[in-house]
Formats: structure tokens, sequence, C-alpha cells
């Protein structure tokens, strides 16, 4: 049964931050869904869409209620777009999910290559004996001693994202945990009692449909990359940020178009044609993802710039998107990404590198071009192989906690 939903004061900075933190959650856990073929996951998706489908609503009337002039207006347009786009960002994701509880149809080699693409994922529902109920996230230790993290937990239809140390698990807790398969499965039996066994990803036998699910695992790590970059234009007001989002979304309707000819081409060789349905329907929602993240940098685009509630939201969402810059000296001055464990070490994911000045550089581990803009040098997606340099600038996104021991190791103080 429909919610209603009615005008109440409230913080359109919190509001934003809200459904970022949704967003970026819904698309972890759809593409999960779709790789552990997991009903209970993707219907956690359609919950937070309903969710998500509530936050939109408060937030149109609080923006309607602030503006009071054509200079409010102006001011405002580029938050409009910023809530048109994450809810689209919301559908896309709640698509994805019915691709598995409606059964529309998947070819079994897409499970085959999505496990590199996607951090695996799993649902867990405490159990009133089970050994971890009752007890406080930080004193379980968890992501310290397994690398397993909570990021979100629902407890009587109210959703925690991003849970911290003081958060209890209390029976009947429903708790999406992440992290590696084999860590997952202990702490999985330790949250439910129950034995977890993930499901064996079959191979791909038909060269067409590899390159077709290949493909989608492309565009669904350019358009989180274009979302990650398109919410960093915004932050800190760079054109150049959302010019890589423009790039980024070109790169996947590509993808799509060349994806399209594969799938039709592999529809002559499979006994069952319908079950491509699914792959068609995955695509489609990934290229509605990467749209929506030039939608969120349109304001920087059109030369509005970023109105400060824009870029306070961000900042106090549950993972935050900083920048550093690697100081003389660092512990990251002369290291590459990989060497220096950074992502293990912080729990940091760094989204872009900017190298001023330096037009000569190639990096074979990026993943998307490098892309010059004047005298300054983005590095999109940076790999393992990345080095780095005094005067570098990182765009990192990851819990707040983490971003503190990122800054260390960049030597900022």
């Amino acid at each position: 049964m429909s919610r209603e939903v009615g005008y109440e004061p409230r913080s359109v900075k919190r509001l934003l931050a809200e459904m970022k933190d949704i967003a970026e959650l819904m698309i972890d856990l759809s593409y999960s869904a779709v790789l552990l073929d997991s009903r209970e996951v993707a219907a956690e998706v359609l919950e937070l869409e309903s969710e998500m489908d509530i936050l939109q609503l408060k937030t149109r009337m609080s923006l309607l209620m602030a503006a009071r002039s054509p200079d409010d207006a102006e001011a405002l347009a580029p938050v409009v777009g910023i809530v048109g786009a994450t809810e689209k960002v919301s559908d896309a994701t709640g698509d994805i999910a019915k691709v598995v509880l409606e059964e529309i149809g998947l070819p079994e080699a897409i499970r085959g290559a999505l496990p590199d693409a996607v951090e695996t994922i799993v649902r867990a529902q405490v159990a009133p004996d089970a050994r971890f109920a009752g007890g406080a996230l930080g004193d379980l230790n968890l992501e310290s001693e397994t690398g397993v993290r909570a990021i979100a937990l629902r407890r009587a239809g109210e959703w925690v994202l991003n849970p911290d140390r003081e958060t209890t698990l209390e029976a009947d807790d429903v708790v999406l945990f992440r992290g590696p398969e084999e860590a997952l499965a202990g702490v999985y039996q330790s949250v439910t009692g129950e034995v977890y066994t993930p499901p064996e990803p079959p191979d791909p036998t038909i060269s067409d449909l590899e390159r077709a699910t290949d493909s989608v695992v492309l565009m669904k790590n350019m358009s989180e990359l274009a979302v990650d970059l398109g919410y960093g234009a915004v932050l800190f007001d760079s054109t150049n940020l959302a010019d890589e989002v423009v790039d980024l979304e070109a790169e996947v309707d590509a993808l799509q178009s060349r994806f399209e000819a594969w799938t039709l081409r592999a529809a002559s060789r499979v006994d069952d044609p319908v079950s491509l349905r699914g792959l068609v329907h995955l695509a489609r929602s990934t290229e509605v993802i990467s749209d929506a993240a030039v939608e969120i940098s349109e304001g920087v685009l059109r030369g509005l710039g970023s109105h400060p509630v824009i870029a306070e939201a961000v900042g106090e969402s549950d993972e935050v998107i900083v920048r550093l810059t690697v100081g003389h000296d660092s512990d990251l001055d002369g290291a590459t990404l990989g060497g220096r464990m950074v992502k293990t070490e912080t729990g940091m994911r760094v989204i872009a590198v900017r190298r001023a000045g330096r037009t000569d550089v190639t990096d074979e581990s990026v993943t998307t071009e490098t892309v010059t803009h004047a005298h300054d040098e983005w590095v999109v997606s940076p790999g393992p192989e990345t080095e780095l340099r005094a005067g570098n600038v990182l765009l990192a996104k990851g819990p707040r906690t983490a971003a503190e021991r990122l800054g260390a190791l960049a030597g900022e103080q």
C-alpha cells in the first residue's frame, strides 16, 4: 500500500545526501542481485526504490517552498536536475532488479562475466540465537579482521545506511554485507546460523554472447564511474570533471550499439532467444544510469555553477568524495596505487587522478581513456599500476573515516 506524503520542513541538504547514498547503494545491490540470481537482494532494491520515491517528493516540495524569485529559480535549477537524475538512477536499478524478480530471462553466461565487476554482496537476517546477535559492529571488528563491511541495515522498515561501529545487530534485522566471498561465508553463518553456498558461475560458450556480456560489464563500470564523477563535478564545481562525464556517457552509447549487434547475432545460436531478453533490459538500464550522470553535472556544464547546498549534501553523505593533493615525501609520492595497497589500507577507492602540466603520459592500467584538458591531465578509473607523484590531485570515494586514513598517506594534516 502506498504511503501518503505531505510537506514537512526538512533540510534539502540532508534529503539530497540521503538520495545520493541510496542511489549508490541501489547500483551495488541491483547488479549483485543479477550476479547472485538473488530474489532476496533484488527485493531490497525495490524497497529502496520505494523509499527514494518518497524522498524525491519531499525534496521537490522543499525546493518549491525555497524558490521566491527568478534568481532563486536559476540558483535552484541544478538542484532540481540532480533530484530528477537521482530518481532516474533509482528507477533504472529497480528495472535491473526486476530482471531477477520477474524472471524476464538472462543467459547463464552473464553470471560468469560479472564477478570481476561487482563485489559480492549477501543479504543476511539476524537469527536470535546466532553468534553475532546482540553484538556491536565495532566490537565484532568485521572489516579489520575479515574485510567484510556492513553497508546497510533494515530494521522494522527503517533503513540505516553505512551503519557505524556503535550499531548493534538485533534479532530479525536484515543486514547487507559486502566483501570477499570466502570471508562473507563465515560472516553469513555467524549472523544467520545457516551455511552460505554461493552459486557456481558457468562458463560462457557462445562468442557473440561473450562479447555482449563483456559489453554490459564495461557499460556498468563506466556508468558507475560517470555517476561518481558527476557528483565530483558538482562538489568541486569542475567543468573538467563534467566533461569527463559527457565523454563516458558517449562511450556507453557506443557500447550499447555494439552490444545490440552482438546480442542479435547470438540470438540465432541459442535454443531459446527469449532467454536474452533480460540482457537487453540490463544494458538499457545501464545506459539510463550514464545519461543520469550527465544530468547530475548539467548545472556545471551549462555554466550555472554548483549551488552550495549540493556540495554540502555530497560532502555530508555516508560515502564521501574527497580531493587530496599528494605531498612531497609522503607515503604516496613515487608509489603506485597497487604497490601501496591504497584501497586495502584505507578503504577508499581512487576514481580519478589529475596530473598538472603533463601531456606525454601513457598509463596502460587505465581502463578508460586518459584525457588531457588544457594544462591538466585527468586519469579516470586508475589501475593498480598508476603511479602517483607530489602535486597530483586525487579524487577518491569511500567511508568518511577512511578518508582520514587516505589523507594521512597523502601527507595532508
